[in-house]
């Protein structure tokens, strides 16, 4: 199964592409899609949902997992999130991709045994279960985190 994991932002909407074969995982590639900071709105979707669309294109993944949005205490940042994810969402249901979400706290628990594990503790066993992988930013370590925990939690019919 090959896993397209997703962190979305709309400044930062870190990826991931895993293998996995049994209790087998194999880093694929992982990176950040940066939409221009000073780009209106609709501009820095457009570029989430081709980015995105572009990276189903060349990985042909079987499944994509994505972070559940969290409600922020400003409900403004919680919408334009939400904006950002469902480009994301819209670019891999546009390939008749299976789409899994997951909230923050089952992706931290499903790595580290630990719902409330910090972004340093997550980082560390990105690590330690992909050691190809060398995440540059959090974001990119967090997407390597939610294709791992889908890997994960699929094995177990969660």
């Amino acid at each position: 199964m090959r896993v397209l994991g997703i962190d979305p932002g709309l400044l930062h909407t870190g990826w991931a592409v895993v293998d996995s074969v049994g209790t087998r995982r194999h880093y694929v590639a992982s990176g950040v899609i940066l939409p221009k900071t000073s780009a209106p709105l609709a501009e820095r979707l457009a570029v989430i949902f081709r980015g995105v669309s572009d990276l189903c294109e060349q990985f042909s993944p079987d499944v994509c997992s994505i972070e559940i949005t969290f409600v922020n205490q400003n409900p403004r940042t919680t919408l334009i999130l939400g904006h950002a994810r469902a480009a994301a969402i819209v670019a891999v249901a546009n390939r008749d991709i299976p789409i899994y979400e997951y909230e923050p706290n089952k992706i931290k628990k499903a790595l580290t045994s630990a719902g409330h594990a910090d972004k340093d503790q997550v980082y560390k066993m990105v690590r330690m279960l992909l050691p190809g992988a060398n995440p540059k930013t959090s974001d990119e370590s967090d997407a390597i985190a939610i294709a791992l925990a889908h890997t994960n939690m699929a094995r177990f019919g969660l």
